[in-house]
């Protein structure tokens, strides 16, 4: 059963008043500290991508190829997260810095922004846990859901989610391109690679730049600066998988048949990116190195605002939850871990459905 309470139609419509109200304030509010935020992260961004390169250029010394891998992998994280991430996502649009506009940004993974902005930016954050509509539940991969259909497939996802953890950038990569479409003969092999041409392309250039002209540059320091770069990208890779998965698929984040969509009101909407999302409990270090996702819920509702607001957001979003009798799902880490691992876990094997009737208009997915 749904830890929140099903609102009325009045309910919903105040409930959305108020969050609206508090969207119309802060962005009324954004002006030269968020720039000089964001341009602070840009400065930390480029300064530690320059240190940890030119530490593990002195891998002759192996305290500075730990040092190097370290701090180049803290790097990433950061660019991926707080920069790529929130940038892409139009939160500094309103600056009008070109190098900051979320249409044409290009983050430093393997998958092209363009796909990204379509498979999560638009898909992702409108249906939001929606059954067969949001890519992001399992990444068509693991089953996380009771209400997802089992089959024999899944009783190895156990490994496939560590396979997916270690590659990350590369299941967002080739996301878009569905590949289970093209194996069921869905898609031609002709259509397939005009579509891979532009990720097959970033592709090429990421791996150029991290494992032959960096390593290069280093002449003798040639494969500790490989090995380096490959550890520091797969730092980056884990990372991000444990912040989002986190984010969504924890113990009481819900599931939402397609349903929902009928006469879906914008307080609907909010309810349904609160049931569907979950919060990290962390320092400021912690919020700046997962991109302030460890504030899920205030991410899902104002995605276009800059994130750095959302831990201060989050105390008003959590007194209206509290009014409003919805769940304000929250915890550390390592409890959410937990839970998410269990998930996997369990439902590698046959589960049943146990919540019915989330909102009143919708029924079991």
């Amino acid at each position: 059963m749904s830890l929140s309470r099903n609102l009325s139609e009045d309910e919903l419509v105040q409930f959305a008043a108020e969050i609206d109200a508090l969207r119309a304030r802060t962005l009324a509010d954004l002006g030269e500290k968020d720039a000089k935020y964001i341009r602070r992260i840009v400065k930390a961004v480029r300064y530690s991508n320059a240190a940890g390169r030119a530490l593990l250029m002195a891998s002759f010394f192996p305290p500075a190829w730990v040092a190097g891998t370290a701090v180049l992998g803290v790097s990433k994280i950061l660019e991926n997260m707080e920069l790529g991430h929130n940038v892409m996502h139009g939160q500094y649009d309103w600056m009008g810095d070109p190098t900051l506009n979320g249409k044409t940004y290009e983050w430093d993974i393997v998958g092209t922004s363009d796909h990204w902005r379509k498979t999560h930016n638009y898909m992702h954050h409108t249906y939001t846990n929606i059954k067969g509509v949001d890519d992001d539940v399992g990444y068509g991969v693991l089953r996380l859901f009771p209400e997802q259909r089992w089959k024999p497939f899944f009783l190895g996802q156990p490994v496939y989610a560590v396979i997916f953890a270690l590659l990350f950038q590369w299941g967002v990569a080739i996301q878009e391109l569905r590949l289970g479409l093209l194996f069921n003969g869905k898609k031609s092999m002709k259509d397939f690679k005009v579509e891979f041409e532009p990720t097959k392309q970033k592709m090429i250039r990421q791996l150029l730049k991290d494992y032959v002209v960096f390593p290069v540059l280093a002449g003798p320091m040639f494969l500790p600066v490989f090995a380096g770069n490959f550890v520091a990208n797969g730092i980056r890779n884990v990372w991000t998988f444990s912040i989002i998965f986190c984010g969504h698929f924890t113990q009481d984040v819900e599931i939402f048949s397609k349903s929902v969509l009928k006469n879906e009101s914008r307080g609907h909407w909010y309810m349904r990116q609160i049931r569907g999302s979950s919060n990290l409990t962390g320092g400021k270090i912690f919020n700046i190195m997962s991109g302030n996702l460890s504030h899920q819920i205030e991410h899902h509702l104002f995605p276009d605002i800059p994130a750095w607001r959302y831990e201060s957001l989050s105390v008003e979003i959590k007194d209206i939850c509290k009014r409003y009798d919805q769940h304000y799902n929250e915890g550390s880490f390592i409890s959410q871990y937990a839970q998410v691992g269990w998930r996997i876990l369990r439902h590698a094997f046959p589960s049943k459905v146990k919540r019915v009737g989330l909102f009143p208009n919708m029924t079991a997915a």
